[in-house]
Order: C-alpha cells, then sequence, then structure tokens
C-alpha cells in the first residue's frame, strides 16, 4: 500500500508517501498560508496562490508515484479564516482528495501518535506541538491521555507582539507574558518522565542550536535542546534582522520571520511543564496522519 498525506499548515506545506510503511518522499515548503489571518480574519490571496501552486506539485507527485491511498489535512489557520472553505475545494482540485480540517484535539493527538511511534518504552510523555497558529500539549504512555490545543503560535505571537527586528526589550516582554499566559490553563493529568518537541520551532532551533552548517535532518532527530540553549537563542535572534536571520546556515529563510516567536513559545513550554530539556523529534502529526492512514482506524 502506497499512502500520500499532506499537511496544510498556517506556516508550512508539508509532503510524506509511505509504501508499506517506508519513506519515499518527504517534502517542506513554507508559504506562510496563515499570515494575516489573526488580523483579518482571512486568507490573502497571493499566499494562497503560492500554497495552491505548492500543493499542486504535491499532488503531482503522489500521481507519479502511484499514491492509492490520500489524506490531506488542514490546521489552525483554515479552521480560523472566513474563506477556508473556499480554499479547501481550491486545494481538493489539486490535491486528489478533499482536505479535512481538523479540530485541535484531533491535531494534538495525530502529533503525539508520530512522536512516540520511534521509542519501544512506553514512559509517561508529554509532545509539544507548536504550530504556527497554535500550539499543543498532549500527555500519555501506552495511548493519549489528554490534550490542550492554544490559539497561539509562531505566526500570532510574531505578528501579535514582535512587529521590529531587531526586537525591542519591551516587545520581547510582552511576549514572553503573552506566551506564558497562553499556556498557564494547561494542566497535564500526571507526571511526564519525557518531554518530546515537534514542528519547526523545535527541528529550527535544534539546528540552530547545533551549529549546522546546513539543515540536516538525522542529526536533529533524537537531539536535546536545553532551556539555557533556548534563552542564548531568544538573546542573539532578538538582536538580529530579519535577513540576518535568514541568513543562518541551518535555517529554511522563509521561517525567519517567525523563529523568534517560535523560541518564546519553547521557552515558554518548557517552564510550564518544569523540564530543562526536552528531546527533539522529526517525527509528528504528518507522521501520526500516515500511520492512521495504513491502519484500519481510517
Amino acid at each position: 500500500m502506497i499512502a500520500g498525506v499532506v499537511d496544510i499548515g498556517t506556516n508550512s506545506m508539508r509532503l510524506l508517501v509511505v509504501d508499506n510503511g517506508r519513506e519515499r518522499v518527504r517534502e517542506v515548503e513554507v508559504t506562510a498560508l496563515g499570515a494575516g489571518v489573526d488580523s483579518t480574519g482571512s486568507f490573502n490571496q497571493e499566499r494562497v496562490s503560492t500554497t495552491l501552486d505548492v500543493l499542486k506539485r504535491y499532488g503531482q507527485m503522489m500521481d507519479r508515484l502511484g499514491v492509492e491511498r490520500r489524506r490531506a489535512v488542514a490546521t489552525s489557520a483554515t479552521r480560523d479564516a472566513s474563506d477556508g472553505a473556499e480554499f479547501m475545494q481550491r486545494a481538493a482540485t489539486v490535491l486528489g482528495v478533499v482536505p479535512e480540517v481538523i479540530s485541535g484535539t484531533e491535531e494534538a493527538e495525530l502529533s503525539y501518535l508520530g512522536a512516540t511511534a520511534s521509542f519501544d518504552d512506553r514512559l509517561p510523555t508529554v509532545v509539544i506541538d507548536i504550530g504556527g497558529g497554535s500550539t499543543e500539549l498532549v500527555f500519555g504512555n501506552e495511548t493519549m491521555k489528554s490534550a490542550t490545543s492554544v490559539d497561539i503560535g509562531s505566526v500570532r505571537l510574531s505578528e501579535r507582539f514582535l512587529p521590529s527586528r531587531p526586537a525591542q526589550e519591551a516587545e520581547l516582554v510582552e511576549a514572553r507574558s503573552a506566551a506564558a499566559e497562553a499556556l498557564r490553563p494547561v494542566s497535564l493529568p500526571g507526571l511526564p518522565e519525557r518531554a518530546i518537541g515537534v514542528a519547526g520551532s523545535f527541528t529550527s532551533l535544534a539546528a540552530i542550536a547545533l551549529g549546522l552548517a546546513e539543515y540536516d535532518r538525522a542529526r536533529v532527530h533524537g537531539s536535546v535542546l536545553a532551556a539555557d540553549a533556548v534563552h542564548d537563542l531568544i538573546e542573539r535572534l532578538s538582536a538580529m534582522t530579519i535577513s540576518d536571520t535568514a541568513a543562518i546556515p541551518s535555517l529554511d529563510p522563509k521561517r525567519a520571520p517567525v523563529i523568534l516567536a517560535g523560541a518564546i513559545l519553547v521557552e515558554a513550554a518548557l517552564e510550564k511543564i518544569g523540564f530543562t530539556t526536552i528531546t527533539v523529534s522529526e517525527q509528528d502529526l504528518l507522521d501520526g496522519t500516515a500511520m492512521r492512514v495504513l491502519s484500519s482506524e481510517y
């Protein structure tokens, strides 16, 4: 069975194709689809056009690879945009499958499933997924026990509180306060023994902290990101212009506008769960979705 899954995120479009469980293709393209949705309530049509071009390429790639079963999921920005339904119809035409706008809870569950799949043990684990429009904290051991999704992510935090770059000290204070306040209601039903961070903020920060000359997925996966390193990265990134940030060798230049906000959310999440380190995983919602597609659950 060849399966293809697409994640239509607030900031990134991603594709995973697996052949009987073996990865064939994994692609990511930052299109910033959700930029401006927080303030305007609708998509920017230039961003929509760019995103549809990427999704069309993904659809054609799945055709060439003979994908037999497809699923596309859309998250925070599409949940919130007033023209989200219209965008979904256009996306369905180019992808060959109607995308599903999933809830924050299902988003969290799929992220947990993907992030924990490579661990043989079943330690009590919290998975933190920082997206562009929302952040999920998921707790479980054998299975997911609880999931909380909050409407703050790297794109939203950037647009609301970090208009300048280099960032002003007052802006940093306000952004940190907003991140902490957004996570304040989160309550885990048990004490985690392990923390896993997934998605672009975690993986990008890990690559920078490792000092990679270019992004290396194998080096990032399973690496440990320390809270002290995150604090230092916030200091470093806040002093840089966006163009200087984009020049960091291991960072996708398109992530430059939102990586500072991502670092602030990582810092707040670690403080919330009381951990000083977190394991970074390249497996996340995309992998969890593929697992569901290949199982009898879908």
